[in-house]
């Protein structure tokens, strides 16, 4: 049997991008910082999504049935710290500039690319949630440096490598 904290440690040596994973319904704008995230298929386009089913705005996810994936640059450091720290809601919003794209769910006007997304299915695993979600517009923007998390620290990697 495997344990938690060798499984831990090896998914530390996973390299993945940094995401902002936010909603927005009638209890206001949610968020949370995210590195499970992958593309399923782009036909039709889908991305997969995990979620802490212990997350304080987990609820407000499944309720709002929609959310936007918002990857971030090197220079986005602090709003990947704010959106993992127990700031209330309103304050994480505080960092950045949001916008809107076609469901509501808040966009960081300067991120990578954004996914605005409708869930379409949820399937419980363990502790987390998997949202399937299906991608209804993107935004993409003129950054060229990824924010992305390694062995338990943030990197950056962009046309001249990773740094």
């Amino acid at each position: 049997m495997i344990e938690a904290s060798d499984f831990k440690n090896g998914m530390a040596l996973l390299t993945t991008a940094v995401s902002v994973v936010t909603t927005k319904g009638a209890s206001g704008a949610h968020g949370f910082t995210a590195s499970a995230v992958c593309s399923v298929t782009d036909t039709p386009p889908t991305l997969l999504v995990c979620m802490n089913h212990g997350s304080r705005s987990h609820a407000h996810f499944v309720d709002n049935k929609t959310l936007s994936v918002n990857v971030l640059g090197a220079q986005h450091e602090a709003i990947s710290n704010a959106f993992a720290s127990k700031l209330g809601s309103e304050e994480r919003f505080e960092q950045g500039s949001w916008s809107e794209l076609v469901t509501g769910a808040p966009v960081l006007e300067d991120a990578l690319v954004s996914f605005d997304c409708e869930i379409e299915n949820i399937q419980q695993v363990g502790t987390h949630s998997i949202f399937m979600c299906r991608v209804v517009a993107i935004k993409q923007s003129a950054q060229e440096e990824s924010l992305i998390y390694f062995n338990r620290a943030y990197r950056y990697v962009g046309r001249g490598g990773i740094a």
